[in-house]
């Protein structure tokens, strides 16, 4: 029996606008397209990282 992935919901919080490239690929990488805007990611690595990076723009709640 495959154990169940831990999720993680995301929210853009703030703009990004006048942020760096990269910062801005974080955001757009993690599916967020707007302020306010939620989704609910799988809690890896590479997503961590990326939520990590831009963690002033985001709010981060478990699943």
């Amino acid at each position: 029996m495959a154990k169940a992935k831990k999720k993680v919901k995301v929210t853009l919080k703030r703009s990004t606008v006048h942020r760096l490239k990269a910062h801005k690929a974080c955001v757009t990488g993690l599916g967020l397209r707007r302020i306010n805007h939620s989704v609910v990611v799988e809690d890896t690595p590479e997503n961590r990282g990326m939520i990590n990076k831009v963690s002033y723009l985001l709010a981060v709640e478990d699943v």
